[in-house]
């Protein structure tokens, strides 16, 4: 028989795109084991390790036997303590039966999306967008609507293009704030304005993806479902991984009506089942740690921040907005294209952040990937002497270009 025919993977993969962040983590990682010396600014990871007292909360959960399965949406004094801190930090009132703990916040979306989303079903997708929004989309056979948004209104959609983009197939709006990529945060207002708007759909269903919440230099963070009108419309997306510092830890979870918080129980049943039992013993302590304890992190990102647009600022050609939160700049970069060092010719971010790996030697992920061709993202992700060697090499590079 055939090879090809014996190894042809299903249509169902085929429609999927290769995370781009991850692709160029993988391309960073097989040149370092080359000896080159390259530092990689594409990752949306955390360069700080989880503070002691989460470690020791998973040590205890070790020393106390917790090896068993639970239930399939998370331990139940889990799901109390992240009820805590909804109504905590966010004035939210979900209740244990509607939070759903997950193996990290990917998989609390994607829950959320397999569980709703039918073939043909539209999803309105704000861009610049994270890169796994619209193959979870694609993977539920449901189709992308993209809302585009520039840098002059700092990658914010309108409440008018929101309701441009909504027809009888509308049934769900994914979006983030802080946002990765562009680090853009919805004021109070911002939100209550497109919430004006939802909820005059009562069957479009919005996830809120909030995962930087704590990653937000503007002040107090905004949850889409505080506004009544759309609570009940509306999945509150978290976890753990960019405020602690526990990417590895794979937990995330949502905060959803009860009959959706049931679905994604439903399928995650059969799929995974419950997240790391250790991991929820440790996210205990997290989520239930006062806030303040995440502010020497945000510091840190915010004055590196600060270096990054001071150093971007002085390349001419490259545009850059002040991202709010999370922890990257997504500047524009379309003046560079069309132009050549003399060995290669720039036409598109993806050549331009290949362009600058090659060399170089430093590490991006093009806007393409994130539905804004004009972009690039940079993680500020890494120490201030690596950032500093960074920037400069990406200016001698850019400066190259003629």
């Amino acid at each position: 028989m055939n090879v090809d025919v014996l190894n042809k993977v299903s249509d169902r993969l085929n429609r999927l795109s290769e995370s781009a962040t991850i692709a160029m983590a993988r391309k960073s990682r097989e040149l370092k084991s080359q000896g080159i010396d390259v530092i990689s600014l594409s990752l949306g990871e955390p360069d700080f390790y989880t503070p002691d007292f989460i470690k020791e909360a998973a040590n205890e959960g070790i020393a106390q036997n917790y090896s068993k399965y639970m239930a399939v949406n998370g331990y139940e004094d889990l799901r109390q303590a992240i009820s805590a801190k909804f109504k905590r930090d966010n004035n939210l009132d979900y209740n244990p039966s509607q939070i759903v703990v997950s193996t990290g916040a990917k998989q609390s979306i994607a829950n959320v999306v397999m569980s709703i989303v039918n073939p043909g079903d539209e999803v309105i997708i704000p861009a610049p967008y994270w890169v796994t929004y619209e193959e979870i989309v694609k993977m539920a056979e449901g189709i992308p609507v993209i809302i585009e948004a520039s840098i002059d209104n700092d990658f914010k959609i309108t409440p008018s293009q929101l309701e441009n983009a909504i027809t009888d197939k509308t049934r769900m709006m994914i979006y983030s704030s802080p946002c990765n990529p562009t680090g853009s945060v919805y004021s109070e207002q911002e939100l209550k304005e497109l919430a004006a708007v939802i909820a005059k759909h009562p069957s479009l269903i919005v996830i809120s993806d909030e995962i930087y919440e704590h990653i937000n230099f503007v002040g107090h963070h905004t949850s889409l479902a505080q506004f009544a009108n759309v609570y009940d419309q509306v999945v509150t997306v978290n976890g753990v991984s960019k405020a602690f510092a526990m990417t590895g830890w794979r937990l995330g979870y949502i905060g959803a009506p009860d009959w959706i918080a049931s679905a994604c129980t439903k399928i995650q049943g059969q799929f995974t089942s419950g997240a790391s039992s250790i991991s929820q013993r440790a996210a205990i302590a997290a989520v239930s740690a006062d806030p303040s304890v995440t502010f020497q992190m945000r510091d840190a990102f915010k004055s590196r921040r600060e270096l990054v647009l001071a150093e971007l600022n002085k390349i001419p050609g490259v545009k850059t907005n002040i991202p709010e939160g999370a922890f990257y700049v997504f500047p524009d970069v379309s003046s560079f294209f069309g132009k050549s060092d003399g060995h290669t010719v720039v036409n598109n971010a993806d050549d331009l952040s290949m362009y600058i790996l090659s060399k170089v030697n430093v590490a991006l992920v093009t806007g393409a990937a994130f539905g804004a061709p004009n972009c690039i993202r940079i993680s500020y992700a890494a120490s201030e002497d690596e950032l500093k060697e960074a920037l400069k090499r990406i200016e001698d590079a850019l400066l190259a270009l003629n």
